[in-house]
C-alpha cells in the first residue's frame, strides 16, 4: 500500500474456471500471465512513478488542455484532486486511446456486444469532458485523435489508415449522445433528489433502466453519477426491469429449447476418452451418404456407452469418427438430417456443432438405441443443404460484385448463409443507392449465367495470401493450410502466377463452406434489402435459386395489380385500392430495386389522385358559389335560401366556400346549404351541411325551401 512502491509485474495464475454455483474447478490447461504492459515498461524506463507521467500520455494531456482551456495536468489523485480535473484528464486520455484502436479494428459503436462496450466508453468519457472540462460535446474526442495517431501511427498503421473514419464515427456518436445528455442528467438529478427526500441511499433499478432505455445512459455511467451523490444502484431491480422490457418487446416469440453444448471441461474429457479421435468431416464437401462409427454419446453433462436408458424426450449428442454433416461455422448454418441403423435405431439430427475438432450431432432418438462402436449411416438433408450451397456461392459472387461497383474499401464484416436467405455485412460509409444496387445485381447475374465451375483446394496460408484480389473476413483467424474457393478459375492456375492482376476479376476467397458445382445452379441472385446496422457497416439480404424465382413471381403479380390501379378512374374505389396497395407494398418480400420502382409508380398514382381531387374540389367550390349567387340574382327580394347544392358531392370545402361568398357579398342573407354524397334518391350517403345567419335578427314567415332527398344520419356540418 506504500505509494512509493511501483508494481511492475503482477503475476496471475490462470488455473480455475468459476462454475455457475461459484465453485472453482481446475482448468485442463493452466497459464501464468505476467501482467507487464507497455505503459508500465515505459514508466520504468523513464523513471516515473505513474504511467500518466510518461510521454505516452503527456502529449494527449497537452492537446486536451489546448482544446478545453483547462489548467495543466498535475498528477493528483483522490482527495488531492478536489476539482476532479486530473481525474478527467486521465479518463479522457485513456478513453480516446481505447476508442481509436477499437473503432480502427472494426468495433463500431452500437447496442450489442463489443459495439456496446465502445458506446459505453465514449458516453462515459463524454460526460467527464462536459462535467469537468465544461466542453461542448459533438466534436470533442475527434480533436484529440490526431495527436494519438502521431504518437502511435507508425507502430499501428491501421489507426493512421482509419483516422478519418474514426473521427467521423466519434463525432456522430457524440452528437447523438449530446441530444439526450442534458435531459438525462436533469432526469437523474430529479431521481436523486427524490431519493434524498425519502432518506434513501439507493436508486431504484427501474429508474436506472429508464435512464438507459430513454436517454442512452449506460448503467456504469449512472452508477458513477449515483456514487457522486452518495447513492447506490439496486442491480437486481435493474435486471428485473431489463428482462421485463425485453419480454415485452419479444411479444409472442416462441422460446427455443436449450441446445446441448460442450464446455471447456467436456471438451477436455472428450479428448481423454479411449479411442476417440477428432472427427473427419471432409465428406461434407461431397453429396453422398457415408458410414461413421459412434465414438461418444453425450447426455446430461456426462458421456455414456449407450442411449438405451435415456428418457424418451432426452436431447443427446453423438460424436462420430467421420461425418458428412456440416457443423455451423463461418456464417453457414448447420445441416440437419439423421443418423440411422436401418430398422434398428434412428437419431433425428436437428443441430451440428464442432468443438476443438469434435463434431457433435445433436437431436432426439426416434426409435431404438445406439451404443458406442455402432456404425451408422449419415444422411444429411439435401433439401436444406441445396439452397445453402446456392446462397453460399451467391455470397461470394455478391462480395466480388460489391468490390467491383463500390471500390476496394469494401471489407466483409459478417455473413449468414441460411436455406431461406443470404445476409452479407460489409464496410461502406454511405447507403447503397438503387442505381448501385442495380449494377451490383447485374454484375452478379452475369457471373452466375456464365455457368462457371467452382473450384476449391487447401493451400498453405502464406502462399494463399499472395493471390491477387483474394477476399477474407476482416479480423478472422484462418487455419493453415486454408481452403481457397475460386469461382471460374482453377486454384492451381491462380497459384502458378499469384500476383497476376487478372485474378482481381475473379471471385477468390478463403472459405470452409459448401458450394455449388457450377454457378448456373444458383439461377438468380435477388437483393431484397440494403440497410445500415452500425456506423460505416451496411447489410444486404438476398435470395437465390427457387426463392429468387418466387420473389420475382410475387413481384410480377404485384406489378399487374399496379397496372390495373393506374388505369382505374379517380373514384372512391381507387382511393381504397391505393391505400391497400401501399400497405401491401411495404410488407412485400421482393427485389429492393423492383420495390423502389413500384414505390415511384404508386407515388405517381397518389399524386395524380390528389391533383384530380384538388381539381374536383375547385370545380365543386365554383359550382356551389355560383348556385347560391344565381339563386339570389334571380330572386332579388328573397332573404333566405335553403337547399341542396346541385352537382356538388359531400364536399365541406365547397359548402364553406359558398358560405364565405355569401358573407362577403350578401351579408344580410340567410343561407342553409346541403351537399349529398351519391345519387339523388338513394339512401345511405354522407351529408355535408352548413349555414350562415347574419347578426341582425330577422323574421321570415315563408322562407323558400327546396325539397331534399332522403338520407341517413351520417353528416358533417360547416358553420
Amino acid at each position: 500500500d506504500d505509494p512509493n512502491v511501483l508494481e511492475i509485474w503482477n503475476n496471475v495464475f490462470i488455473q480455475y474456471n468459476r462454475e455457475p454455483d461459484k465453485s472453482l474447478r481446475p482448468l485442463p490447461n493452466k497459464h501464468v500471465d505476467t501482467g507487464l504492459g507497455y505503459e508500465r515498461l515505459v514508466s520504468v524506463l523513464q523513471n516515473k512513478l505513474s504511467n500518466y507521467d510518461t510521454d505516452v500520455f503527456t502529449p494527449l494531456f497537452e492537446t486536451i488542455r489546448q482544446i478545453t482551456g483547462a489548467r495543466e495536468y498535475r498528477g493528483k489523485f483522490g482527495i488531492d484532486d478536489p476539482d476532479g480535473i486530473d481525474t478527467a484528464y486521465r479518463v479522457v486520455a485513456d478513453h480516446v486511446r481505447t476508442l481509436t484502436f477499437a473503432i480502427s479494428d472494426g468495433a463500431a459503436p452500437n447496442n450489442e456486444g463489443r459495439g456496446y462496450v465502445v458506446r459505453r466508453v465514449l458516453r462515459r468519457g463524454a460526460r467527464f469532458a462536459r462535467k469537468y472540462f465544461k466542453s461542448d460535446i459533438g466534436e470533442f474526442f475527434s480533436k484529440i485523435v490526431p495527436t494519438l495517431v502521431t504518437q502511435m501511427g507508425d507502430m499501428f498503421p491501421e489507426i493512421k489508415k482509419k483516422t478519418s473514419d474514426v473521427m467521423e464515427i466519434l463525432n456522430e456518436e457524440e452528437e447523438s449522445f449530446a441530444k439526450t445528455l442534458d435531459r438525462g442528467e436533469r432526469q437523474f438529478e430529479d431521481y436523486a433528489q427524490k431519493c434524498k427526500l425519502k432518506d434513501s441511499t439507493q436508486l431504484h433499478g427501474a429508474l436506472v433502466w429508464r435512464l438507459y432505455d430513454t436517454f442512452g445512459f449506460p448503467v456504469d455511467l449512472t452508477r458513477l453519477m449515483a456514487e457522486e451523490r452518495g447513492l447506490s444502484i439496486d442491480d437486481t431491480e435493474f435486471e428485473d426491469a431489463r428482462l421485463k422490457a425485453k419480454e415485452a418487446s419479444r411479444g409472442e416469440k416462441k422460446a427455443v429449447s436449450d441446445l446441448v453444448k460442450l464446455d471447456v471441461h467436456d471438451i477436455n474429457a472428450f479428448s481423454k476418452l479411449p479411442g476417440v479421435t477428432q472427427t473427419d468431416d471432409s465428406a461434407k464437401f461431397g453429396r453422398k451418404n457415408i458410414e461413421g462409427s459412434i465414438q461418444a454419446i453425450y447426455h446430461a453433462k456426462q458421456f455414456h456407452s449407450s442411449t438405451n436408458d435415456f428418457p424418451a424426450d432426452a436431447q443427446i449428442g453423438i460424436c462420430l469418427d467421420r461425418t458428412n454433416f456440416y457443423a455451423e461455422q463461418g456464417g453457414q448454418e448447420n445441416d440437419t438430417g439423421r443418423l440411422i441403423i436401418d430398422g434398428v435405431a434412428e437419431l433425428e439430427v436437428s443441430n451440428v456443432q464442432v468443438y476443438a475438432g469434435y463434431v457433435l450431432h445433436t437431436g432426439f432418438m426416434k426409435y431404438g438405441s445406439f451404443n458406442t462402436g455402432d456404425k451408422v449411416t449419415c444422411e444429411y438433408e439435401e433439401l436444406r443443404r441445396w439452397p445453402i450451397r446456392n446462397n453460399h456461392t451467391g455470397t461470394h459472387i455478391l462480395n466480388y460484385a460489391l468490390r467491383e461497383i463500390l471500390g476496394d474499401g469494401i471489407d466483409q464484416r459478417g455473413s449468414l448463409v441460411a436455406p431461406e436467405k443470404l445476409r452479407f455485412d460489409f464496410s461502406h460509409k454511405a447507403p447503397v443507392s438503387d442505381a448501385e444496387l442495380e449494377q451490383i445485381e447485374d454484375k452478379c447475374t452475369k457471373y452466375i449465367r456464365q455457368n462457371c465451375t467452382v473450384y476449391a483446394k487447401d493451400v498453405e496460408l502464406e502462399t494463399a495470401r499472395q493471390i491477387q484480389g483474394v477476399r477474407a473476413v476482416f479480423g478472422e483467424t484462418y487455419p493453415d493450410p486454408v481452403r481457397v474457393v475460386s469461382v471460374g478459375v482453377e486454384v492451381e492456375e491462380l497459384l502458378r502466377d499469384p500476383g497476376n492482376e487478372a485474378w482481381r476479376q475473379v471471385s477468390v476467397e478463403f472459405c470452409g463452406g459448401t458450394h455449388v458445382a457450377k454457378t448456373g445452379d444458383i439461377k438468380e441472385l435477388i437483393i431484397l434489402e440494403e440497410s445500415g446496422i452500425a456506423k460505416g457497416i451496411r447489410r444486404i439480404i438476398g435470395v437465390t435459386g427457387e426463392d429468387a424465382h418466387e420473389v420475382q413471381r410475387v413481384a410480377d403479380l404485384f406489378g399487374e395489380r399496379l397496372s390495373r390501379l393506374e388505369k382505374m378512374m379517380h373514384e372512391n374505389e381507387k382511393e381504397a385500392e391505393v391505400k391497400s396497395v401501399q400497405q401491401e407494398l411495404n410488407q412485400l418480400n421482393i427485389s429492393a430495386i423492383t420495390k423502389g420502382r413500384f414505390r415511384e409508380r404508386v407515388a405517381k398514382v397518389v399524386k395524380a389522385q390528389l391533383d384530380e381531387q384538388k381539381a374536383m374540389q375547385k370545380k365543386e367550390m365554383k359550382l356551389a358559389t355560383e348556385a347560391v349567387m344565381q339563386f339570389f340574382d334571380k330572386n332579388k327580394d328573397e332573404k333566405v335560401f335553403v337547399g341542396r347544392l346541385p352537382g356538388v358531392g359531400a364536399n365541406s370545402k365547397a359548402v364553406g366556400e359558398a358560405l364565405n361568398s355569401v358573407k362577403a357579398k350578401m351579408a344580410t342573407k340567410v343561407v342553409y346549404l346541403f351537399a349529398l354524397e351519391g345519387e339523388e334518391g338513394k339512401e345511405g350517403g354522407k351529408v355535408v351541411h352548413g349555414c350562415y345567419v347574419p347578426e341582425v335578427r330577422c323574421s321570415f314567415p315563408n322562407p323558400p325551401f327546396f325539397a331534399l332527398p332522403s338520407f341517413s344520419s351520417r353528416s358533417d356540418s360547416v358553420m
